[in-house]
């Protein structure tokens, strides 16, 4: 292992209120006397399906793991059981259903890891996204002369699908920016699958951030397009 590289984070345990054994953080249920564990403080989404920390998911199989843990979890199975159990299928009912729409939607996983390795936007970050990021100057400043453009015509009278004809013409550059930076999460998330290097992770965070910035333009263009057909 490089000094590059991260080492994958050792789970802590969870004990069993009712007979004490202590199992692993992605066992659900006792291995000592198979009742339904407390959720307590989960390690992660990833875990939590058994699966490593990797940005390719395979759809099929998550979905399987979701459907035989809603199986396992569902509160109609612990419906006579004591009441510490039914809150611990409650919980981890709950747990599942937000680890699914994290896991199976790639923007949010990467988004998601980023958090779990310490690397979630900070405020300062966020700020950033207020100002144009160095690569997208060029477009940016194509498309606010051209909006400014559009809205002075807009407001002189001129026909609103002239208008919007200008309009679809301007979000192609920034829909083929977005559709480059797609392409980047997809080449970086193989990276990170293959060599978990702390660098692939910051470049996943500049593409995110600048992915945002993206997807303001695009609806930028689209209250404008908006104000078109309400004028």
């Amino acid at each position: 292992m490089t000094p590059d590289q991260i080492p994958l984070r050792s789970s802590s345990a969870l004990e069993c209120r009712n007979c004490g054994e202590v199992a692993p953080l992605d066992v659900h249920f006792c291995p000592q006397c198979s009742r339904i564990l407390a959720l307590g403080r989960h390690g992660d989404y990833f875990a939590f399906f058994g699966l490593p920390r990797r940005l390719k998911v395979n759809a099929p199989d998550l979905e399987r793991r979701f459907r035989e843990l809603s199986r396992q979890f569902h509160p109609d199975y612990f419906y006579n059981a004591p009441p510490a159990e039914r809150l611990a299928s409650l919980e981890r009912s709950s747990y599942l259903n937000d680890a699914y729409r994290v896991l199976r939607n790639p923007v949010a996983r990467v988004e998601y890891l980023l958090g779990l390795e310490g690397l979630a936007p900070t405020r300062s970050d966020e700020a950033r996204t207020a100002k144009v990021p160095p690569s997208l100057l060029e477009e940016v400043f194509a498309l606010n002369e051209e909006l400014d453009e559009i809205r002075e015509l807009r407001e002189s009278g001129v026909d609103p699908s002239a208008l919007r004809a200008r309009l679809a013409t301007a979000r192609k550059p920034i829909e083929r920016r977005r559709d480059e930076h797609e392409r980047q999460l997809q080449e970086l998330s193989t990276q990170w699958d293959e060599r978990q290097e702390r660098v692939t992770l910051e470049a996943l965070r500049e593409r995110m951030l600048e992915r945002n910035y993206i997807n303001n333009l695009l609806a930028t263009i689209d209250r404008e397009a908006g104000a078109i057909g309400n004028s």
